[in-house]
């Protein structure tokens, strides 16, 4: 194991890889994370998909048969995540059984289209999860308003979530809530709460990139100063968010009944300004029991010069809470700013749905 990732792990960041291919798999690279970079868990989304496809050779065999088959496009980039997913799920399945499920996880999407529908996203969330037939699957569901109810009702049906693209504070703790809601039912029904796990990605460099363009317009000293400070700040105040909501009598008798914290996840962790240093999502946001999903550049570059100084979070709140008001008071709407983050989100993720789409149909037609 490198140094570096190694004393993340020991402060209690699992950290998992933000990308995944049927040539990874199949090439023993991704076992090579485990083994040399404490790598303990994936995630995926349809922008890693289409652009594991878009190179597509390890596929083609695959296509070749769905070609063959008449399979639909959407049916077929079904048949091919879920396997890549569930091929991945068995090679983290040590992990899995090792950490008794905290780790050894790899998170498949809905189809973002379903984003504000939470009848249908609840409907595709239980096929993926009985598609992929793993038990240390993750069901990615976005934190829109719609989808808290689908958050509930498939945590209630005994199915593992990631809940994906929250920005604000006030979102976060909905969803919180509709996780402890989702136990509940779930209890209610007789499911095994110790078997139930969930994370709650909550995005870091995004909030920077639209709050710091806003920051350079104003143009100020006292508005630059402020640059690539927020997206650390609002996760610092995050985890304190987590924190509180686990202590409380209704989670407490939750978790008595063996239920399982929902832990922070720290997405988008890729620094986006290059005057930023490019460890700075993953040292700054070091703490006990949370996740940090990290593309393949950024776990590199931990691995090669990260800093890590323990437990980075503690003692934080206050200093947070003073940024998020600086940047208030230069007229900045924290709450416009996560309101557009969370619809950009969806509005990215359907494009590169799109993409997907159209490179899986381009090779069904050439594969007939």
């Amino acid at each position: 194991m490198t140094e570096a990732t190694q004393k993340l792990s020991d402060v209690g960041v699992s950290i998992w890889l933000d990308d995944l291919s049927r040539s990874r798999i199949t090439s023993g690279g991704l076992q090579k994370l485990i083994d040399e970079q404490n790598v303990v868990g994936v995630t995926t989304n349809p922008t890693i998909f289409a652009g594991a496809l878009a190179k597509g050779e390890s596929y083609a065999e695959q296509v070749a048969v769905l070609a063959k088959a008449g399979t639909d496009v959407t049916t077929a980039v079904f048949e091919i995540t879920t396997d890549d997913v569930a091929a991945a799920s068995d090679i983290f399945k040590p992990v899995y059984d090792a950490t008794n499920g905290f780790d050894g996880r790899v998170s498949i999407e809905v189809e973002p289209g379903l984003a504000h529908d939470a009848a249908a996203t609840i409907e595709q969330a239980k096929a993926l999860y009985a598609k992929v037939n793993r038990e240390n699957v993750l069901i990615k569901i976005p934190a829109t308003v719609e989808g808290l109810e689908a958050i509930t009702e498939t945590i209630a049906a005994g199915i593992s979530v990631n809940v994906t693209l929250i920005f604000s504070l006030e979102r976060y703790r909905d969803v919180i809530n509709a996780y402890l809601a989702g136990l509940e039912k779930a209890k209610e029904a007789g499911h095994d709460l110790s078997k139930i796990h969930s994370v709650a990605s909550f995005f870091v460099s995004r909030v920077d990139t639209e709050i710091d363009k806003r920051l350079v317009a104003i143009g100020t000293d006292e508005a630059l100063a402020l640059k690539s400070k927020a997206g650390v700040a609002n996760a610092q105040l995050a985890y304190e968010v987590y924190e509180q909501a686990f202590t409380t009598e209704r989670a407490k008798f939750l978790l008595d009944a063996g239920a399982n914290k929902q832990r922070p996840l720290w997405a988008s962790t890729g620094v986006k300004d290059p005057s930023v240093p490019d460890t700075t999502y993953v040292v700054e946001l070091a703490a006990p029991e949370v996740v940090n999903t990290m593309p393949e550049k950024t776990l590199d570059a931990v691995s090669d010069h990260g800093v890590i100084e323990g437990n980075t979070i503690a003692g934080s709140y206050a200093a947070a809470n003073k940024v998020l008001d600086a940047i208030g008071a230069l007229g900045i709407s924290y709450a416009e700013v996560t309101e557009l983050l969370e619809k950009e989100g969806v509005e990215k993720f359907i494009v590169s749905w799109n993409e997907l789409l159209d490179t899986v149909t381009a090779a069904l037609n050439s594969a007939k």
